[in-house]
């Protein structure tokens, strides 16, 4: 799930100045590493989708309460992983959840009903939450001892893991069967994790050079969390709803893109597998160009012209007559998501510290909770393409939001 952190920059000669240490280039290669792991993994496991609906034999609705399970799984290990991490540190708490979703990844072609299913997923999905909350609580150590703004380079690296795991798994997708696919996926898992797993072991999270005690901070110098509420806790939701806007967009691409192309656009199952492959290099091209992009245009104009970029790609992925206007649909609606989350998050920061950030992103995360079985329920009810313009609807109601908050600033008093 998207973080972004916003450190100062070093002064040369500075607490900051050792950015360049071999010991914080290594953990950040690392950490890299992991993230990629992540998108690679989860990009894996969403192309064999199709397949393993059909292997079950469930409805798309079913599928829509199976696929429930990732996201639920995720959101109950959340809070016990962020315990984890403060006890243990978040470098082992990201090895361990590594190498746990490595494992979990091979169990969903195992099953054959949709009860099964759904109950492997909460395994898997368990364990995707824990990485996801450990290597981005260590990415955030890192970034404040490095005192430079690399946070965007690391969910660019998921991005492009989410790319190069689609890209591979509509190759295979042909050839192999999603068993012999997923169990391979957890034997590249295992030896990626025990290949980088010993540098974060060996080295413990890095403290920011600045902290310093003083007022307002804790005996170790962290900032004390500040309490939301009034007008900015009203704002942290708003911003937190772009959030959701945003995340539900992203989770109906990862896991019902490939269905959509496959099932009503009759597509072969190694280009229904490329769209999300697509969808993904849209998402690296546009988080790449994303501090550049605010650099440019500025917050609210980002979100405007991200939510409406959005809406009007995801029009043409779910309605067009052939699949590939809907491929180009997916590119679009990629490029138009890429910057939404980090954006809505950021302003949440600036609005309330790291409470605004913490508050906005699990608002955000209900997103991902929402959009599978919504779009099941929906694909049944109506069809499948129908269901996918909520995510244009939602992505033009973020940029509705975007605009109205377009004056939101850090309130006097709360």
């Amino acid at each position: 799930m998207p973080l972004l952190n916003k450190p100062r920059t070093a002064v040369p000669g500075g607490p900051g100045a050792d950015i360049a240490s071999p010991s914080l280039s290594r953990l950040r290669a690392a950490l890299t590493v992991f993230f990629t792991l992540d998108g690679f993994l989860f990009a894996g496991w969403v192309v064999r989708i199709p397949a393993i609906k059909e292997q079950t034999g469930s409805s798309a609705s079913d599928l829509g309460l199976a696929l429930l399970g990732v996201s639920a799984g995720a959101v109950v290990t959340m809070t016990l992983t962020g315990r984890l991490c403060r006890r243990y540190g978040s470098h082992p708490v990201t090895v361990v959840s590594g190498a746990l979703m490595s494992l979990s990844i091979a169990l969903p072609p195992l099953t054959h009903s949709t009860l099964a299913l759904g109950l492997v997923l909460l395994v898997f999905g368990a364990a995707y939450g824990g990485v996801n909350v450990a290597m981005n609580s260590a990415a955030v150590d890192l970034v404040a001892a490095m005192r430079r703004p690399v946070m965007p380079s690391f969910h660019a690296a998921f991005s492009l893991g989410g790319m190069i795991g689609a890209g591979l798994g509509g190759l295979v997708a042909g050839g192999l069967s999603p068993t012999a696919h997923l169990i391979t996926l957890t034997a590249i898992g295992l030896l990626v994790t025990a290949a980088a797993g010993p540098v974060l072991l060996r080295h413990p999270a890095p403290v920011a050079g600045h902290a310093a005690k003083g007022p307002g901070k804790d005996p170790a110098g962290t900032p004390a969390p500040r309490r939301l509420k009034g007008r900015t806790r009203r704002l942290v939701v708003l911003f937190g709803v772009i959030a959701l806007c945003t995340a539900y967009g992203e989770g109906a691409m990862a896991e019902w893109g490939a269905l959509h192309l496959e099932q009503d656009l009759h597509a072969h199952a190694g280009i229904a597998a490329a769209g999300y492959s697509l969808f993904a290099l849209a998402m690296t091209a546009g988080r790449l160009s994303g501090t550049a992009l605010l650099e440019r245009l500025g917050q609210t104009r980002t979100l405007v012209a991200g939510g409406t970029t959005a809406a009007a790609g995801m029009l043409l992925g779910a309605l067009a007559p052939t699949v590939w206007l809907a491929l180009l649909g997916f590119a679009v609606t990629g490029l138009g998501l890429a910057n939404i989350f980090p954006v809505a998050v950021a302003r949440a920061g600036a609005l309330a510290g790291p409470g605004g950030v913490a508050a906005a992103s699990t608002v955000g995360y209900g997103g991902m909770l929402l959009g599978p079985p919504s779009i099941g329920f929906l694909a049944d009810w109506f069809s499948l393409p129908v269901a996918l313009t909520t995510v244009a609807a939602l992505a033009g109601g973020a940029a509705l939001i975007g605009y109205s908050a377009r004056k939101a600033s850090v309130p006097q008093g709360g």
